[in-house]
């Protein structure tokens, strides 16, 4: 099995802490930039596309026996196809793709058409790992899940009733949560957050997801908490 990563360098350096290189059978080519040549790929590649969301007229690349990975954090697979305009896409599966969510036990996962779980299945257990399988569904679940939380932390830092380090020391302590909410932004990347919270509010017009104003201006701004 070979493996061709498309990502940048900060993905690619999560994937291969996720799925270390060793393992005989497989072998990985990493590729930085969004433009592919048919020689770079073999229809029985395995293609885990990090930057496909962002250019879905790219799926014309793959065939439709190939089975791609794409990030699908902020994403519909179904809305990723229609907006490519074809009829016949490659075995597209969505992952939970972005920093510190990767590389985690468990590999949350959608799918485009139920019938390709078998072939996910086996993906998987060549790469070693146990996986998830969600609805598709713009921000999945646990994107949409600690976006949610850092909004809501954001509105608590912006009315004043507690400071970052109070917020991230009461989650963490409250919560049994890894981090606190302005430590887990910073390492996803606020325009992460910021992207996954604009979509599922597009999605779903709840406003628990409505942009907090202090989260909008760090986004603009580029500025961490």
């Amino acid at each position: 099995m070979h493996i061709v990563v498309l990502s940048g360098a900060e993905m690619a350096g999560e994937f291969k802490q996720k799925f270390p290189e060793g393992n005989k059978e497989i072998s990985f080519s990493f590729l930085h930039h969004h433009n592919l040549h048919g020689e770079q790929l073999q229809p029985t590649d395995i293609i885990f596309d990090f930057l496909l969301h962002r250019q879905p007229e790219r799926l014309s690349y793959y065939a439709p026996e190939q089975v791609v990975f794409c990030n699908a954090a902020t994403v519909q697979l179904a809305a990723l196809v229609k907006e490519a305009q074809l009829e016949e896409p490659c075995t597209l599966i969505g992952i939970n793709g972005l920093p510190t969510l990767l590389n985690r036990p468990v590999l949350e996962v959608s799918l485009l058409n139920p019938e390709h779980e078998e072939k996910l299945k086996d993906v998987c257990a060549a790469l070693g790992t146990e996986y998830l399988l969600v609805d598709d569904r713009v921000g999945m679940v646990t994107p949409r899940m600690i976006c949610m939380i850092i909004n809501e932390a954001c509105f608590t830092l912006q009315e004043e009733t507690a400071s970052i380090a109070d917020i991230n020391q009461g989650m963490k302590l409250g919560t049994n949560y890894p981090k606190g909410p302005f430590e887990w932004a910073n390492e996803m990347g606020i325009a992460n957050v910021y992207e996954v919270l604009q979509a599922v509010y597009e999605d779903t017009k709840d406003e628990r997801y409505k942009i907090c104003p202090l989260l909008k201006i760090k986004y603009l701004k580029g500025e961490q908490f």
